[in-house]
C-alpha cells in the first residue's frame, strides 16, 4: 500500500493505492488536519501523517500541493504539483494527449500533455479570482450554495472586476440593481472562464481534462466546452488527482 498526500489550501486529500491500483480516498479540512496531525518542531511546522495510522511502510509516502513548500511532511518525498496532477489526470481518464485544467482553492493550473508527457504548463497563484475561494465568496454573497451556483450558465450578467475581493462588492451592487440570482450566478461562472481563457488558448487541445474541486461546477465545464470547442472531461473524484498522482510517482520511483 502506498499513499499520496495533496496539501491543498482548502482541504488536504489523501489517496491510498494498492498493488492492483485500487484506491481509498479521504479528505480533511486543511486547518483541522494541521491542528490534529501537525506541530512546530525546531522552528519548522511538521505534519506527522504516520500518526494517522496509514498502512504504508518505508518510502511509500509522497506529498504535493499548495502547502508543500511551507509544511514539512515527516517521512515523505515531495514532488511538484503539476507533475502530480498530470499523472493523476492521465490515470483517471486513461488519456495520453490532453490539456489539463486544474482549479483549486487558491490557484489555477493549465498543462499541455502529449504522449503522456508534460510539454508545457502555466500557473496562476497570484490571484484567487479564478479559484474555489472566489466561488465560495460569490455563493455566500448571493446567499446560495456552491451546488446551486454550479447550475447556472444562461443569460449571464457581465461582471468586470478581476479581483476576488472587489468582485464581491460588484456582485452586491448588481443585486441592488435588480439582477436575478440565476443571471448573477451565471455571470460568476462566466467570469471564471474569462480569467482562465488566456491559459487555455496558449495550451489548447481537442480534449480538456478538468480536475480540482472547482471541476464539480458543471456550469463552468459546459461554458468551457461551448467556448473552446473542446471536449471537457471531468473524471470521477476530480479533486483527488494530485494525491493519486503522488501514489503513481511513488510506484514509478520504486520501479527504477
Amino acid at each position: 500500500m502506498i499513499a499520496g498526500l495533496d496539501l491543498g489550501s482548502r482541504s488536504v486529500k489523501v489517496a491510498l493505492m494498492g498493488e492492483d491500483h485500487s484506491l481509498r480516498l479521504e479528505s480533511y479540512d486543511t486547518m483541522k488536519f494541521y491542528k490534529e496531525y501537525g506541530k512546530n518542531t525546531g522552528g519548522q511546522f511538521v505534519v506527522d501523517v504516520m500518526s494517522m495510522n496509514l498502512p504504508v511502510t518505508g518510502e511509500a509516502l509522497t506529498a504535493t500541493g499548495y502547502g508543500r513548500q511551507s509544511v514539512k511532511v515527516k517521512g515523505a518525498r515531495v514532488i511538484p504539483e503539476i507533475k502530480a496532477h498530470v499523472l493523476g489526470a492521465a490515470f483517471l481518464t486513461g488519456l495520453s494527449d490532453f490539456t489539463l485544467l486544474d482549479l483549486g482553492g487558491q490557484d489555477s493550473k493549465v498543462a499541455l500533455v502529449r504522449n503522456g508527457n508534460l510539454v508545457d504548463f502555466l500557473t496562476n497563484d497570484k490571484c484567487a479570482a479564478s479559484t474555489g475561494r472566489y466561488l465560495e465568496n460569490m455563493a455566500a454573497a448571493l446567499n446560495i450554495s456552491l451546488d446551486e451556483l454550479s447550475r447556472y450558465y444562461l443569460s449571464p450578467v457581465e461582471l468586470t472586476s478581476t479581483c476576488a475581493i472587489f468582485g464581491e462588492s460588484e456582485l452586491i451592487g448588481r443585486v441592488v440593481e435588480g439582477c436575478s440570482i440565476p443571471s448573477l450566478a451565471a455571470g460568476v461562472n462566466h467570469s471564471i472562464y474569462k480569467r482562465i481563457r488566456p491559459m487555455l488558448a496558449k495550451l489548447s487541445s481537442d480534449t480538456i481534462v478538468f480536475t480540482g474541486g472547482v471541476a464539480r461546477n458543471s456550469a463552468l465545464g459546459r461554458i468551457i466546452g461551448e467556448n473552446t470547442g473542446a471536449q471537457v472531461i471531468v473524471p470521477e473524484n476530480p479533486e483527488f488527482a494530485g494525491a493519486i498522482g503522488c501514489c503513481l510517482d511513488t510506484e514509478m520511483e520504486a520501479a527504477r
